[in-house]
């Protein structure tokens, strides 16, 4: 969700969310791409230092750094491309069933809060569990809903549903 939401404060109008769970690799990736205002070599440089940070409420700033350790701690690696006016890439590959990767959360309910929340950013996520794939394009959901707003108590609760029984395909053997 830091991620996500440092691509917003990037004025991304795209934003793509991949997750990847490969047992046979023993593999979890996780890639955040957007086409925001990007960084400069410098800030580049210098963004997984939790003193860098773009925020004026507060001068540190944690996500990168700890999504960096986090994958590192479990023998993965973190890479981040950006370039000015193009947009930024963060991928994040750690050890699957390695005994310090923290769990990957509710992925549900973030991906609704994010898509609800955010109505004016298009979202592309892709989630994959061993071979299976869901994959959700907020534009094809707003195209079908012809100016009907994501945050619609109707849509809302559609869409937390389309969500679950998605999600909850990947993991099951058919």
């Amino acid at each position: 969700m830091d991620i996500v939401q440092n691509s917003i404060v990037a004025g991304a109008s795209q934003i793509g969310v991949e997750v990847d769970e490969d047992s046979a690799e023993d593999k979890l990736t996780i890639t955040v791409t957007d086409n925001g205002c990007g960084m400069d070599k410098d800030t580049l440089a210098r963004v997984c230092d939790p003193f860098t940070t773009g925020r004026t409420t507060r001068r540190v700033g944690l996500g990168i750094p700890l999504f960096k350790l986090a994958a590192e701690q479990t023998g993965g690696e973190f890479r981040i491309e950006s370039e000015p006016g193009k947009g930024t890439r963060v991928c994040a590959v750690f050890g699957y069933s390695h005994i310090d990767r923290q769990p990957l959360g509710d992925m549900v309910s973030t991906m609704h809060q994010l898509i609800t929340a955010h109505e004016m950013v298009d979202i592309l996520y892709t989630h994959r569990v061993d071979g299976r794939e869901f994959c959700l394009d907020t534009r094809q959901i707003k195209e079908i809903l012809g100016g009907v707003s994501l945050a619609e108590h109707e849509v809302m609760v559609w869409l937390l549903e389309y969500l679950k029984e998605n999600e909850a395909s990947l993991y099951t053997n058919n």
